[in-house]
């Protein structure tokens, strides 16, 4: 070790772990397969906290319960049957406790055996974890819990837990869970429009969009995680209306200057579909992608050569979590990456180019929450 080396010493970890399976780490966490570099992928049941039908059947509940409330209330009297077996009751009651006092007089009491469906009900609400490796092609497995994922507001999502940073895509993150939030927020905003996101990950961001968007372009880097992505779009087709919402996992690397076009290599991209974004695209979106500065100069500039291409004006949304690091080169918790992050966006928004204005504008979390996470300050 050099003298230099020991004046800037750095520690290194090999392994990135989301934290958004430790909020919520209940029995939908279930692990499927080992991925193609052997890393553990997981099964995961996100429930969306709002649902139209669900409302409605809460609205209809309340609206009976008050029924019967008023109709007791109105002096409706009991029948002779109804107020004799009343009182047969309350004597059976009475006989009951004093068959409960034993030989010394004492009150004996017995627990009342619980239902079967007080038992069903507990574990159900109980949190559990079932780490559960299947060969691959045993896919009937999970036919139980298929069928109790098929209903219109569960999100089924296959990730990791913990990878190297190269890998941290494989994994869900909470602004991804943000931004989801703000979609399902907005809605008639999104509808119908087409859609490009950046770095989607393992696509649940892309998902959320599909329920309203007429096309999303669901983009990252790396076959395995690519496929991941499409294997999540399929799993979330129930969420799709028919004839709308198309997802489309394509790669785009954001240290090249161009679309891959290779029709030989997977997740490429048709000339039609390069053209159909230029002349549609109105919304892109970005989540939890900016940890690594080389990697947010490169997202700007791909973000500025596409929107330079665009037909029509564009909104970028871009989510992020301002994470909090020690360093040893300020020896303070500092936020590096959300910094320069912040400058990068800066540089954007002043940039003198004749073809293009730039404008930022934050926005106020006050939205609803639609999916269980943590939504922290650092948002």
């Amino acid at each position: 070790v050099t003298e230099e080396e020991m004046d800037n010493p750095t520690f290194k970890s090999d392994t990135i772990l989301s934290d958004v399976h430790l909020y919520c780490p209940d029995k939908r966490h279930l692990m499927v397969r080992l991925n193609a570099v052997g890393q553990p992928v997981f099964l995961s049941y996100f429930k969306l906290l709002w649902n139209p039908e669900d409302l409605a059947s809460q609205k209809h509940g309340r609206e009976a319960a008050t029924e019967r409330e008023h109709q007791y209330e109105s002096g409706g009297e009991l029948c002779d049957s109804d107020r004799n077996n009343s009182r047969k009751e309350k004597e059976s009651n009475i006989e009951g406790v004093e068959a409960l006092l034993d030989d010394d007089g004492d009150l004996e009491v017995v627990r009342r055996p619980r239902s079967a469906s007080s038992v069903e009900a507990e574990e159900l609400s109980r949190d559990r974890v079932y780490p559960v490796i299947l060969m691959k092609g045993e896919e009937d497995a999970f036919e139980d819990e298929e069928q109790e994922g098929g209903c219109s507001d569960v999100v089924k999502i296959e990730h990791t837990m913990a990878t190297p940073l190269e890998d941290v895509g494989k994994q869900v993150w909470r602004a991804a869970f943000l931004l989801a939030d703000y979609i399902l927020f907005k809605r008639d905003t999104f509808r119908c429009c087409s859609v490009l996101e950046l770095g989607g990950g393992t696509g649940i961001t892309s998902i959320i969009m599909g329920t309203v968007a007429k096309r999303v372009y669901c983009t990252d880097v790396g076959e395995d995680l690519l496929a991941m992505c499409e294997k999540n779009i399929a799993l979330n087709k129930h969420l799709m209306e028919p004839g709308r919402g198309e997802v489309k996992v394509k790669e785009l690397d954001w240290l090249k200057d161009e679309f891959c076009t290779d029709p030989e290599a997977p997740y490429s991209w048709s000339e039609e579909e390069i053209a159909d974004l230029h002349d549609h695209c109105t919304v892109i979106m970005a989540a939890d992608v900016f940890y690594d500065d080389d990697l947010t100069d490169a997202l700007f500039r791909m973000l500025y050569r596409i929107t330079h291409n665009l037909r029509n004006s564009c909104t970028v949304y871009l989510a992020l979590e301002k994470r909090l690091n020690f360093t040893l080169r300020h020896m303070d918790v500092t936020c590096e990456a959300y910094n320069h992050f912040r400058n990068t966006l800066n540089d954007l928004e002043n940039l003198q180019d004749k073809k293009m204005k730039y404008t930022v504008e934050p926005i106020k979390l006050d939205f609803c929450q639609f999916l269980i996470y943590e939504r922290i300050e650092q948002l």
